[in-house]
C-alpha cells in the first residue's frame, strides 16, 4: 500500500521504536511507516487502516507492538475474533494487563458479555491503572446492557470516578455511559442532568452529549444547507406567480 514520502516513521513513539531495534534496520523503518499510517487513519478510514496493519504484520509478526496495532485495526472494523487473537498475542509476548478491557470488549462484540463480565472481576483488573480500571468499568456496564440487565449497568457506573468534579481524560465518557443508561432506563431528567454534566467535561467534543441534551430539551436544528434551498425555491415561484398575474 502506498505511503507518502513525508512519512519516515519517525513519528512513532520512543517505546515501539526500541522494540522494532530488534529488526534489519531498512525493515524496521518499512514497519515504522506502516504504524504510522495505522495510527494516522485509525479513526477517519479504519479500512485502510486495516490494511497497513496487515502489512506491518506481513512484515514483522513477532513485535508485540505490531500486533497490537493489528488487533486495534481489525477492532476498529469490528473484526472481533481477529482483533482478540492479536491482543491475545500482544500479551503473551509483554506480560502487560493493559489490553484486558478491550479484550473483554472483544468478548461483547462476539456476543459473549457473561465473559466480559467475568474477565471484568479477574485479579488482572487490579494491576490496571486508573484509566484502564475505568475503562473495564464501561465494558462492564455495556455487557451488563446487553444481557438487559440496566439496572445492574447504572450501578456498575456508579464509583468515585463518576462523582468526582475534577475532570479527567475518561470523565466524559464515564458520564455519557452513565447519563445514556439513565435514559435507557426511563430515568429522563436525571440522563439530562448527565448529559448536561458531560458536555461541561467533553472539552474535545468526543461526545454527541450536546446533541443528545438538545434532543431532551425538545431542541431542534435546521440544516442552514436546507435553509438555503427553501429560500431559493421560494424566490424561484415568485417570478412564475408575477407572470400569470400579468397574463
Amino acid at each position: 500500500m502506498p505511503i507518502p514520502e513525508e512519512v519516515t516513521g519517525d513519528e512513532i513513539d520512543r517505546d515501539v521504536r526500541q522494540e522494532l531495534q530488534s529488526l534489519p534496520k531498512t525493515l524496521a523503518e518499512d514497519v515504522a511507516r506502516n504504524l504510522v499510517m495505522v495510527a494516522r487513519l485509525l479513526d477517519e478510514d479504519p479500512e485502510a487502516a486495516y490494511g497497513y496493519s496487515r502489512v506491518a504484520l506481513r512484515l514483522a509478526s513477532r513485535v508485540a507492538a505490531v500486533r497490537e496495532a493489528a488487533g486495534f485495526a481489525a477492532y476498529a472494523n469490528q473484526k472481533y475474533s481477529e482483533a482478540l487473537a492479536e491482543f491475545r498475542a500482544a500479551r503473551r509476548m509483554t506480560g502487560s494487563v493493559e489490553l484486558w478491557p478491550v479484550m473483554a470488549d472483544c468478548e461483547r462484540g462476539l456476543g459473549r458479555p457473561e465473559k466480559a463480565l467475568d474477565m471484568a472481576g479477574a485479579p488482572e483488573v487490579h494491576k490496571l491503572d486508573k484509566a484502564g480500571q475505568v475503562e473495564m468499568r464501561l465494558v462492564a456496564a455495556g455487557a451488563r446492557r446487553d444481557m438487559g440487565q440496566l439496572d445492574a449497568a447504572i450501578v456498575t457506573l456508579q464509583s468515585p470516578e463518576l462523582a468526582s468534579n475534577s475532570v479527567q481524560p475518561w470523565t466524559a465518557r464515564l458520564r455519557y455511559a452513565y447519563a445514556d443508561a439513565l435514559l435507557a432506563a426511563g430515568r429522563e431528567q436525571e440522563a439530562r442532568e448527565w448529559f448536561a454534566k458531560t458536555v461541561e467535561s467533553d472539552r474535545d467534543g468526543s461526545t454527541d452529549a450536546s446533541d443528545r441534551l438538545a434532543e431532551l430539551d425538545g431542541v431542534e436544528f435546521m440544516d442552514a444547507l436546507d435553509e438555503d434551498e427553501d429560500e431559493s425555491e421560494s424566490q424561484g415561484e415568485s417570478p412564475s406567480a408575477e407572470d400569470d398575474d400579468k397574463d
